[in-house]
């Protein structure tokens, strides 16, 4: 419901249906409740509001059957308002949905002052007038209503008509006096403003015997000798419409106009430059000429500079009169579109005569006068163009990706704008590959600004040669690029891209430069009229080609170079779109790996495998870098036949076979044959031992650890990743001691050791956080989360399970999401939440069984045989433990075979044989040298007290099976 106090009371339904509030006493009672809206009103305070030194016989029961009538009124012209006046232990409150007066700060406080203005249709509660309740809340908004003229007047707007009417209701209020003597002088009203003068100063002495205060006697003089400064900001063109997102560019441009006499916006063309110096001149305090320059030639700007500071000599030397005419002037002189000329010297003569002369220029370079300060003015930021974008086109739609292609650049949005009512949003943004001819037909601007290719086409006609010729080729990169890139794709000079970035059409940014969209989809249609694109392409992919061979991702370098390929990311995915090259997703793939974009990967080298005529030993190693990184693919198989047929395309044994058996064993550890992988990493290690290739021994040895791991060979497994450690710790990999150190990570969480499994975690998620190796973190996360899991903090398991899930689909790997989502499982299960566990668990079942991951089915069998014996469903149970029991035989796993075991013991129906079933299984673990530690003995220890509670026969009412 719509509350308006803004004048007379107003009251509307949501769909705009006026309401009648009854009896003048009911009316008063709202405009109270609303003056303190959202605050509450004891009844004592009411009855005094409303009937002052002469309330009714029972006032409570009055205010009470007002109250009621208030409340009916409300909720007949819109059921449920009744709801809005609340009464509560300090009183009665309105809930005010939407009031004017609120309405009004918001619009004020946003700087959108003539819409604020728009919603007064008279006196603030002026139902009320009289009422001391309402004074300060009206006060309080003619003050913020003066301030919103005071604003509106100082951006040189016409606010005659509101302070006429408003100087007639408080003829004595001197501040609103000013407001209107300066807007009649500066209508051209002389005499008038000086005759409101005159009337308020004989009322002031006949009702008050007071004379007008010193900031109004000031003006009047000002007015008396026609100051300039009242000219203030009324030479500037008014704005038609508010600057929307500028409010940091404008305070930032506003402290350095008033430390420095010499400021330039610089940017790239349709930035809105004009627009912010035309906002920083109506703000300004004082005397303000726009000199408009991008029509002028080097000979006419004398001319122009005479014309606007209102000089007429009929000298032919006009220099000197500009000169001797600014001398004793206090002015800021705003310089609009400079580029085209050489102003430097006339600006430093005029700046070096005139102490009270600042100029202000807008240019998509700097002068390059001393002493001048440049300020860039960015393109909007995307919730700024989103507004602007809305504003403009009248539409309340997702424009976000309109925003972006176009930059940010206000004239291009406001060009876009425009077509939005013919071609709708959505059809707008499919046309912005066209778009030179869509965004076209400006009216009421310049020539220049009247298409986005007049824009750019203004920029380039300033250029040289070699100018062009750098932007054009520049148009090849993607993304962002360095100045080595763009030296070497180009062939010239980088002091040309400096150049550039002075003249705005190349964006410098963290040492990294760009092209704005727009200019960029220019610049290709120069290169391409050059007939240079193909050269110039070609060129692109052999830089980028030679960039990623000279990357050190094994070493100390590791980090920095990681960085590095990130930010060339889409350079090097421009690069393949050019050239398909097995060389290039070859000296990439490692990369990619480590940053698990395995299906950029994947993608990148099926395609390149696609062209034929290549080399045999290219086509080898980028044949397993695929097979490897498909192994956590979402649509995952076996790759067993795959990776053997991968490893055939290495005739001899080597280096490449060797690292191709360790990057296929290391991809597949948990799910593929164990033997087959064994004699794999065994193999290669052999081979690498004999080379004296430290960084793949190093690999192959933490790989082989993880292998053991199936074993439980405690032992082999810490030798080899302890040694892994050394030779990553020599060879300064941290990547490589992250993988060393996993298995030491198991050999201390399966030997009980958490502390221990706790630091190793906690060292690993920081190494793989620096080097913004996600999924490893993801891994680490649930690391942590099973540590916690196992000493009995759920809520701490619970979280760092969720937040690796989270990684892990961020990442696209399913391993990683899988080793995750079965920690929540077993969290869930040993938290008694055996329907949420069992949806965790089953999930998983088809994907392993489709990558052949025999250790993982045989574990989480035994895990949904658990929730069924925990649900008493003990038949069902058997089963599910059976089947773990076979698939962990197959696989050779003993601790794998003694959880099984486990799980037949809890599903036992006879309580001996389910004691005989758990002795079995410890010895087991016994065996190979790793007893239950005490965080895992859940499942044990309650089977075994239900075993040894149960009598010889099952009893139902017992829980027994």
């Amino acid at each position: 419901m719509f509350f308006g106090v803004l004048g007379p009371l107003v009251v509307r339904t949501d769909a705009g249906d006026p309401v009648t509030v009854p009896d003048t006493k009911v009316r008063t009672l709202l405009l109270d409740l609303l003056v303190n809206q959202g605050r509450p009103v004891s009844a004592d305070r009411l009855i005094d509001d409303l009937w002052g030194d002469h309330p009714p016989r029972n006032a409570t029961g009055t205010l009470q059957a007002r109250i009621s009538q208030l409340r009916t009124a409300l909720d007949r012209a819109e059921p449920g308002s009744r709801g809005l006046v609340i009464h509560g232990p300090a009183g009665y409150t309105l809930a005010a949905e939407v009031v004017d007066s609120n309405m009004f700060e918001e619009l004020v406080a946003a700087g959108r002052m003539r819409e604020a203005l728009a919603l007064w249709h008279g006196t603030a509660y002026a139902d009320v007038p009289d009422h001391e309740f309402a004074r300060a809340a009206r006060d309080r908004l003619e003050e913020i209503r003066l301030t919103a003229l005071e604003e509106l007047a100082d951006r040189g707007e016409d606010v005659l008509p509101e302070t006429t009417e408003l100087v007639r209701r408080h003829p004595l209020h001197e501040r609103l006096r000013a407001v209107h003597l300066r807007a009649l002088y500066r209508a051209g009203r002389q005499d008038e403003a000086l005759r409101s003068y005159a009337e308020l100063r004989e009322t002031l002495a006949e009702e008050l015997g007071a004379d007008p205060g010193p900031e109004l006697t000031e003006l009047h003089q000002a007015i008396l000798r026609h100051d300039p400064v009242l000219r203030n900001s009324a030479a500037l063109p008014a704005p038609i419409n508010d600057l929307i997102g500028r409010d940091e560019a404008l305070t930032e441009a506003q402290h350095l106009l008033a430390a420095n006499r010499l400021l330039t916006l610089v940017g790239p063309g349709g930035v809105g430059k004009t627009r912010l110096a035309l906002e920083l001149g109506r703000h300004h305090q004082g005397d303000v000429r726009l000199v408009e320059l991008a029509s002028q030639r080097q000979d006419d700007v004398l001319e122009a500079l005479a014309t606007v500071l209102d000089i007429r000599d009929e000298s032919t030397d006009l220099l000197p009169r500009l000169v001797d005419s600014l001398s004793t002037r206090q002015l800021l002189l705003i310089l609009d579109n400079c580029e085209h000329l050489d102003l430097a010297d006339l600006v430093r003569r005029l700046l070096e005569a005139a102490p009270g002369l600042r100029v202000l220029a807008t240019s998509r370079e700097p002068l390059g006068l001393a002493g001048e300060r440049a300020l860039d003015v960015p393109p909007l930021d995307l919730a700024a163009a989103i507004k602007l974008f809305q504003a403009r086109a009248g539409v309340t739609e997702n424009v976000e990706s309109i925003c972006q292609r176009l930059d940010g650049i206000p004239l291009a949005l406001e060009l876009a704008a425009t077509r939005v009512r013919a071609l709708g949003v959505q059809g707008l943004a499919d046309r912005l590959s066209d778009r030179f001819r869509v965004l076209s037909g400006g009216r009421g601007v310049p020539e220049r600004q009247r298409t986005l290719r007049a824009t750019i086409d203004w920029s380039w006609d300033l250029l040289d040669e070699e100018e062009r010729m750098m932007l054009r080729r520049l148009a090849v990169h993607a993304g962002t690029f360095s100045l080595e890139a763009a030296t070497a794709v180009s062939r010239l000079p980088e002091q040309t891209v400096l150049s550039l970035v002075d003249k705005s059409l190349v964006v410098a940014a963290a040492g990294r430069y760009r092209l704005l969209e727009s200019v960029a989809d220019y610049s290709l249609e120069r290169l391409t009229e050059a007939g240079e694109e193909a050269a110039t392409r070609r060129q692109h992919a052999e830089y980028y080609l030679s960039l990623a061979q000279r990357a050190e991702l094994r070493g100390p370098e590791q980090q920095a170079w990681l960085r590095r390929l990130d930010q060339e990311s889409a350079n090097f995915r421009a690069a393949l779109d050019t050239v398909p090259d097995l060389k290039l997703v070859n000296a990439l793939a490692w990369y990619w790996y480590l940053r698990g974009r395995l299906g950029e990967a994947r993608r990148s080298l099926a395609a390149a495998l696609a062209v034929t005529g290549q080399d045999p030993a290219d086509r080898a190693a980028a044949t397993v870098w695929y097979v490897g990184m498909t192994a956590t693919d979402a649509k995952g198989t076996n790759l067993t036949a795959a990776s053997e047929e991968a490893l055939k395309l290495y005739p001899e044994e080597g280096l490449g076979q060797a690292r191709a058996l360790w990057f296929l064993t290391t991809t597949q550890w948990a799910y593929g044959d164990r033997t087959l992988l064994r004699e794999r990493i065994d193999r290669a290690i052999a081979t690498f031992a004999q080379r004296g290739e430290r960084w793949g021994l190093a690999a192959a040895l933490s790989t082989r650890a993880q292998l053991n791991i199936v074993h439980a060979g405690v032992d082999d497994m810490v030798r080899d990743s302890r040694r892994s450690l050394e030779l990553f710790d020599e060879l300064g990999d941290d990547w490589g001691r992250l993988q060393a150190t996993y298995s030491l990570i198991v050999a201390a969480e399966i030997s009980g050791d958490y502390p221990t499994a706790a630091r190793y975690l906690d060292d690993a998620i920081r190494r793989a956080e620096d080097l913004g190796l996600w999924t490893e973190v993801s891994f680490r996360t649930a690391g942590l989360g099973r540590i916690a899991l196992l000493t009995g903090d759920y809520d701490r398991a619970d979280e760092l399970h969720e937040r690796a899930r989270r990684l892990a689909i961020e990442q696209s790997n399913k391993s990683a999401e899988e080793y995750a989502e079965v920690g929540l499982g077993l969290s869930a299960r040993w938290q008694g939440r055996l329907e949420q566990a069992e949806t965790h668990f089953t999930k998983w079942l088809g994907w392993l069984e489709q990558v052949g991951g025999t250790p993982g089915i045989a574990f989480i069998r035994a895990q949904l045989g658990f929730v069924a014996e925990q649900r008493g469903e003990f038949t069902k149970a058997q089963g599910l433990h059976q089947q773990s029991y076979e698939a962990a035989v197959q696989v050779g796993d003993e601790r794998a075979i003694a959880l099984a075991l486990e799980g037949l013991a809890g599903a036992a129906r006879d309580p001996g044989r389910a004691l005989e079933l758990l002795d079995e299984a410890d010895a087991l673990r016994r065996s190979v040298g790793v007893p239950l530690p005490p965080g895992e003995r859940f499942d044990v220890d309650r089977i075994s007290r239900r075993a040894t509670s149960c009598p010889a026969r099952r009893r139902p009412s017992t829980g027994c099976p």
